[in-house]
């Protein structure tokens, strides 16, 4: 890669970064249409967001090296998921791991730059949009939130109004005892990213004898009435991965979103977290998003639910949860693609 420059895109200016890959560096939002930077929007919201692609890059060449002496079972959990990951990436783009094997070090890095900007900007995007319009999904259509909720002010979120307390309240926690509310509102009562809210459960409703009973089902996170078979439809996945738009009205031809634009067939574990991770700070108090807030503990939650999705001793369960988000997926495509089709888009 290094001997044909002209094949790179432009340099873009450096993301500081350090520590292991699987931790997110501080980049800028993404401002090209470069092709590397495009994947990248895509890979972060379906295979991983919270990543240093730069190290992420660097570490996985020296692992495929190490790899031909050391079996990558041998290796401790964490870095086998990072080889994972770089595995997803390079399989993911044609011709990217004989560039990055032939290239310097510093044409590794500015890839992953790259990358790294699309991730990041596709997560300004969706943090920007959703933190507005989840205020519209809180109650069914026609109803209002009492007391009413300001789009640009989100101090009055979270723990501090009644509905988004109860939504972000921890499963296992009963948000109408008072002590119980005045100390997740004082923050008398901490509560970490792995102590997973009650708005990932369908009906916000957690049984402590069922922990799976509805977990990651919930109305806020899915797309089809008739599947969550709840009294309002709900748009957390629809408007990531369709377009913000479409949660009101049927998508338009010229805007088929990013789950038809990516060949998107099937829902990927990933994806579940991003969109957990993107409502509840939509539901917090917090104003920026950051995986190091303390309110939101986002790197932590994301984090426990990929844990918990990709352990072996939860396969059933994980099994018929990927299937049943599946089938409103397929359904997704179904629509996007008759919707060009008819319109001469095809």
């Amino acid at each position: 890669m290094s001997s044909d420059k002209n094949h790179l895109p432009p340099h873009e200016p450096s993301c500081k970064c350090g520590g292991s890959a699987l931790h997110i560096g501080p980049c800028k939002k993404a401002t090209s249409s470069n092709p590397l930077v495009l994947h990248g929007q895509h890979f972060g919201r379906t295979v991983f967001a919270l990543c240093n692609y730069p190290a992420l890059l660097t570490s996985g060449i020296l692992q495929l090296k190490e790899l031909q002496d050391i079996p990558v079972k041998d290796y401790p959990a964490d870095v086998r998921q990072e080889h994972r990951v770089f595995m997803e990436l390079v399989d993911s783009y044609p011709g990217l791991l004989e560039c990055l094997m032939n290239g310097e070090e510093e044409d590794i890095i500015l890839v992953g730059e790259l990358l790294g900007k699309g991730v990041s900007g596709a997560q300004g995007d969706d943090t920007k949009t959703l933190k507005s319009a989840v205020l519209k999904w809180l109650v069914p259509r026609g109803q209002v939130v009492i007391p009413p909720l300001s789009r640009n002010i989100k101090s009055d979120c979270g723990f501090n109004h009644e509905v988004t307390g109860a939504l972000l309240c921890p499963a296992g926690l009963d948000w109408s005892n008072a002590e119980t509310k005045q100390g997740l509102k004082s923050g008398e009562i901490a509560v970490h990213g792995d102590q997973w809210p009650m708005f990932l459960y369908a009906g916000n409703i957690y049984d402590p004898e069922e922990p799976w009973k509805g977990l990651l089902r919930s109305e806020i996170l899915i797309f089809f009435k008739a599947l969550s078979q709840c009294s309002f439809p709900s748009y957390g996945f629809k408007h990531v991965f369709m377009s913000p738009s479409s949660v009101d009205r049927e998508p338009k031809a010229t805007h088929s979103g990013n789950a038809y634009l990516h060949g998107m067939k099937s829902i990927t574990k990933a994806s579940l977290a991003y969109i957990a991770m993107q409502v509840q700070f939509s539901l917090s108090s917090s104003s920026v998003f950051s995986r190091t807030d303390t309110i939101t503990d986002s790197d932590n939650f994301y984090h426990s639910i990929l844990d918990l999705l990709e352990d072996p001793d939860e396969n059933e369960e994980v099994a018929d949860l990927m299937m049943w988000w599946t089938q409103f997926v397929m359904h997704l495509n179904h629509k996007s693609k008759l919707t060009l089709t008819q319109s001469g888009f095809s």
